[in-house]
């Protein structure tokens, strides 16, 4: 899928493509985004979070990524069908141009190109920012089971991330031990001195 449309408007960062708008998640969109979230914490292995958040709790989530990085859904016909937000990979100043990517979809809504998208624009505002190094954290099982396979894994490396390591037996969940891989992508290039890390709500 290919995305038709990418713009600022009143300094925020969008994307369009046919019927699905991608555009910055607020504070208000707690609910609807925990909805999609919380399945994944009771059904599946994707997560390792044992137990769904509260919506407070998970409200303050929202507001404490975006005060550093992008934080953004998927909109189709007027519904969240998915997520994806950046935050901080290790906290140290000398890790500011390296950042850890999640997302999630609605269920009913995998498979369909949705998943692309939220990268690409995440991608894109991180960049902006002048983030250079992408990681993300993938549960990974022996075998596919009811509760986790390798698709998120297989998703990643369809979009460029190479992966660099692997930790064995490291989650416990459902009665069951899963591995957990590290995979990372470059967007940028490491110069001698690299740009100031700058805030979402900058760019």
């Amino acid at each position: 899928m290919r995305c038709e449309n990418q713009y600022r408007e009143r300094g925020k960062f969008f994307m369009k493509k046919s019927e699905i708008r991608i555009r910055p998640a607020t504070e208000a969109d707690a609910e609807e985004i925990l909805n999609i979230y919380a399945p994944y914490v009771m059904d599946t292995a994707i997560t390792f979070e044992y137990d769904v958040p509260t919506l407070e709790d998970f409200t303050g989530r929202i507001h404490h990524t975006l005060e550093k990085y992008p934080y953004l859904v998927a909109v189709r016909d007027g519904e969240i069908i998915g997520y994806a937000y950046a935050g901080a990979f290790y906290g140290r100043a000398a890790y500011d141009w390296s950042a850890e990517t999640t997302i999630y979809i609605k269920k009913d809504c995998r498979h369909s190109g949705v998943g692309k998208l939220l990268y690409q624009a995440l991608e894109d505002a991180l960049k902006a920012q002048n983030i250079i190094n992408l990681y993300a954290c993938i549960g990974y099982p022996e075998v596919d089971d009811e509760y986790l396979t390798k698709n998120s894994e297989q998703f990643h490396e369809h979009l460029g991330y190479r992966l660099i390591g692997e930790f064995r037996k490291c989650g416990y969940k459902f009665g069951r031990w899963y591995h957990m891989v590290w995979r990372e992508k470059m967007i940028g290039e490491h110069q001698e001195k690299p740009e100031p890390v700058k805030r979402f709500k900058e760019i």
